[in-house]
C-alpha cells in the first residue's frame, strides 16, 4: 500500500459531533478534504445552520442534524436516519463539550452532573448506537476528544477534569471490549488550543494567557490546525493496530515540569 493511501479516507462517512465550530470543525473539514463524507449534530437549528454555512463557505458538503448527545432516544433515531439518508458511519469523533468554571465548593451537583453527562455520558451513547452497525461491518473507528484534564486537575475545572478521566478509561474500554471486531477507540488530547470557548483567557496580559505560554514548551497556544495530523491518524488505516491510545497534542506540557525560575 502507498503510504498516502494509508491516510486517505475516501468512501468513509465521518460523524462529528457539535462539530458546527472550533475543534470539531478543523478536524471534520480536515476529513473532507481527505476523502469523507462529512455528517456533525449540533443542539440547536441555528447552531445547525451556523455550521451548514461555515462548511459550505470552504466549499464542503456536509451534512447536519440537530441531535442532543444526551438524549439515548434520540441519538438512537438520529443515527438511524443518517446511516438510512447518507451511509453507514465509519468514522465517530466525540467531540461535542462544555465546561463549567467555578471552585468546586461553589459547584451544584446539577451543574456537575451536567458536565459529566455532556462530556461523559453522550460519548458512551453516541458510542453505543454506531458499535452495532461497526461490529456487523467489522470496521470502524471510535475518537474521543480527551484533554490534558485526563491526565492532569486544577484548579476551578473540577467535573470537567472528571469527565474527561472518565472519557478516557471509556475510550480504553471501548477499544478492550470491541478490537476483536476490527473497531479501533483511541482519544485525541488536545492541549490549550485557540478556539471561542478559549478566547477570553488569551488576552495578552492575562494572568493565564501567560501561565499557558509559560507552562508549554512550545510557547504558545495550540492552533486547531495542529490537531489535524492526529486526528487523520486516528481516522485513518494508518492507525489499524493502534487501540485504547491517548495521543495528547499538548506542545509538550505532559512532558515538563515547567521552565525554572
Amino acid at each position: 500500500m502507498e503510504t498516502n493511501n494509508q491516510f486517505s479516507l475516501k468512501g468513509k462517512t465521518a460523524l462529528v459531533t457539535g462539530a458546527s465550530y472550533g475543534i470539531g470543525f478543523a478536524i471534520a473539514s480536515a476529513y473532507a478534504s481527505a476523502g469523507a463524507k462529512i455528517i456533525f449534530n449540533d443542539v440547536t437549528e441555528e447552531l445547525v445552520q451556523r455550521g451548514l454555512e461555515s462548511y459550505k463557505s470552504e466549499g464542503i458538503e456536509a451534512k447536519g442534524y440537530v441531535c442532543d448527545v444526551t438524549d439515548e432516544d434520540g441519538v438512537m433515531s438520529f443515527i438511524e436516519k443518517v446511516e438510512s439518508e447518507v451511509a453507514p458511519i465509519d468514522i465517530l469523533v466525540n467531540n461535542a463539550g462544555i465546561i463549567k468554571r467555578m471552585p468546586m465548593h461553589e459547584m451544584s451537583a446539577a451543574d456537575f452532573r451536567r458536565v459529566i453527562d455532556i462530556d461523559l455520558v453522550g460519548p458512551f451513547i453516541m458510542a453505543k448506537a454506531v458499535l452495532p452497525g461497526m461490529m456487523k461491518r467489522r470496521q470502524g473507528k471510535i475518537i474521543n476528544i480527551c484533554s490534558l484534564m485526563s491526565e492532569l486537575g486544577r484548579e476551578t475545572v473540577s467535573a470537567y477534569a472528571a469527565a474527561k478521566g472518565g472519557l478516557k478509561m471509556l475510550t480504553k474500554s471501548i477499544a478492550s471490549e470491541y478490537g476483536q471486531y476490527n473497531i479501533q477507540c483511541n482519544g485525541l488530547g488536545p492541549g490549550y488550543i485557540e478556539t471561542p470557548q478559549t478566547a477570553p483567557l488569551r488576552v495578552e496580559g492575562h494572568p493565564f494567557n501567560n501561565f499557558i505560554i509559560g507552562k508549554t514548551p512550545a510557547a504558545r497556544w495550540g492552533k486547531t490546525g495542529d490537531l489535524i495530523g492526529a486526528a487523520l491518524f486516528l481516522a485513518s488505516e494508518a492507525s489499524d493496530f493502534v487501540n485504547g491510545h491517548i495521543l495528547y497534542v499538548d506542545g509538550g506540557i505532559l512532558a515538563s515540569l515547567g521552565k525554572q525560575p
